[in-house]
């Protein structure tokens, strides 16, 4: 993949990271990215779309991802952060902080979907990216594991929400736990199915 990219004067991108984001859609939790450089000379078979995987499967790519490639890194924007920026700009900087907390600084950045956040080198965005790129493919599949289990770890902080279940999206038993539980700490308060319970009454 790495070779499809120049950064000027004919120079071939030696450093490819992807990026992906996990967790625009739920109304709970934070939005998680990661950031990923595989490494050329350990390729990794089965990486794909991290939706499209079992959980099975995705926990064991994460942690041979995580062995093999040159450098991965998380990213985060917190609950209150989303309220405050909106989920677009909080995702834009999640994927900024997992960039930066790579190990390697890369050459060019592969992102998931339709728009880069600004980085400090150069970067495409690329639509169902996390399908058929497998930079971004392993950067879904870090960033889904490590929220997956941060949704369970929740789920017994708030119980009879679900959350270890549907993750925070808005299913209809999360929906009708809200009416009847209220909101807490970790629902995003900006979201208009939180947003709707708040005004009605629940805390």
């Amino acid at each position: 993949m790495a070779e499809q990219f120049e950064l000027g004067f004919g120079a071939p991108a030696r450093l490819v990271a992807g990026v992906d984001e996990v967790g625009r859609g739920p109304l709970a939790g934070p939005v998680v990215t990661a950031a990923v450089i595989l490494d050329p000379q350990r390729p990794i078979d089965g990486l794909a779309d991290s939706k499209k995987l079992s959980e099975a499967r995705r926990e064991a790519l994460a942690e041979t991802i995580k062995q093999s490639a040159l450098a991965w890194s998380l990213g985060r924007a917190e609950v209150d952060e989303i309220d405050e920026l909106n989920i677009l700009q909080a995702t834009m900087l999640a994927m900024q902080r997992a960039v930066a907390g790579l190990g390697i600084a890369p050459d060019h950045v592969l992102v998931d979907g339709n728009r880069c956040p600004e980085l400090p080198c150069s970067a495409d965005a690329i639509v169902q990216g996390d399908g058929n790129v497998p930079e971004i493919s392993a950067a879904s599949i870090v960033a889904k594991v490590a929220r997956d289990r941060e949704m369970a770890v929740l789920d017994r902080c708030y119980p009879g929400y679900g959350l270890a279940a549907h993750k925070g999206y808005p299913t209809k038993a999360h929906l009708a736990a809200l009416v009847r539980l209220g909101v807490t700490p970790v629902h995003r308060r900006s979201f208009a199915p939180v947003r709707r319970v708040l005004e009605s009454g629940g805390d």
